[in-house]
């Protein structure tokens, strides 16, 4: 790809076409316009055309041909926690934190947590997503999930900027109920004081049920387990694990995971996506988010 050129906002976003694929887990996806924002200001111009938000690329298939959206990045202040105890809502045995802003890395975030004994998310280890990305789907392991720790949710679309609680959405397994469009901008935590040993021993213990997941380029879970039976199970007896289409293999770790092998398509990937379909004998709901959407 030949270098692009870099632009800046009126505001002050750096604007920069570029392949999606870098920005993804899986590592597909075609180009698009890209608005690295660090402010609200900036956010609220980058809202003013059709925009779609990208946190850490996993649990995300790209299309080959890019989106014709512009891409919304958060960066600056926006991937930034602070997680000093508010006195006023904190006491002996709970903590609420400052502000954490949606482009923060969640893995670093867990492991930061960890350290100063910080309690609730410790589920969520391993998941390779940015914090507002996180919270839009729910994110989290059979250990724990997102909504388990949060306190306030800042929520900023082109109507305006809004604070609600968990108490105010219809969030459930793998879903927040904030509708498409609505950025995740920062939260606030709300996290249990405990030890952080016994943090570590909560969060090795996750891990270790990880382990038999595949390490190669993936956005995570294809399908949402069906009325509470494994996906993944459901894939491996119908004789799938192991098959491949171009780049794109079922992983023959998890039934469940679609790995690139490298050079893999959207295509390829949607094929695969398509057969597990065809081929498992009940109805699958995708984990997966789909750039664009398919009718």
């Amino acid at each position: 790809m030949t270098a692009t050129s870099v632009t800046a906002s009126r505001s002050g976003a750096r604007i920069e076409r570029l392949p999606l694929a870098r920005f993804t887990t899986l590592g597909v996806g075609g180009e698009a316009e890209v608005w690295f924002v660090g402010n609200h200001e900036q956010l609220a111009e980058a809202l003013e055309q059709p925009y779609r938000v990208l946190g850490g690329g996993s649990n995300l298939v790209v299309a080959d041909e890019g989106v014709p959206e512009r891409v919304i990045r958060l960066t600056g202040p926006l991937a930034e926690a602070d997680l000093t105890p508010d006195p006023e809502l904190s006491d002996a045995e709970t903590v609420v934190t400052g502000w954490v802003g949606g482009g923060v890395p969640l893995p670093g975030l867990i492991r930061k947590l960890q350290k100063l004994g910080l309690s609730n998310l410790e589920g969520t280890v391993g998941i390779p997503a940015q914090v507002g990305g996180a919270v839009w789907m729910n994110a989290g392991t059979r250990y724990g999930e997102m909504f388990g720790g949060l306190h306030t949710l800042e929520i900023v679309t082109p109507g305006g900027t809004r604070q609600v609680t968990p108490d105010e959405l219809d969030w459930g397994y793998r879903r927040s109920g904030l509708s498409r469009g609505h950025v995740v901008s920062r939260v606030r935590l709300k996290l249990r004081r405990s030890d952080p040993e016994e943090v570590r021993a909560r969060m090795d213990f996750a891990d270790q049920a990880r382990k038999g997941q595949p390490k190669m380029k993936t956005p995570g879970c294809a399908f949402k387990n069906p009325g509470g039976v494994s996906a993944g199970r459901l894939i491996d007896e119908a004789g799938l694990k192991g098959t491949r289409i171009g780049g794109a293999l079922i992983a023959p770790e998890h039934g469940n995971f679609i790995v690139n092998l490298g050079g893999a398509s959207s295509r390829d990937v949607h094929a695969l996506l398509d057969l597990i379909r065809e081929r498992v004998g009940v109805p699958l709901e995708l984990e997966y988010e789909l750039w664009p959407e398919q009718g």
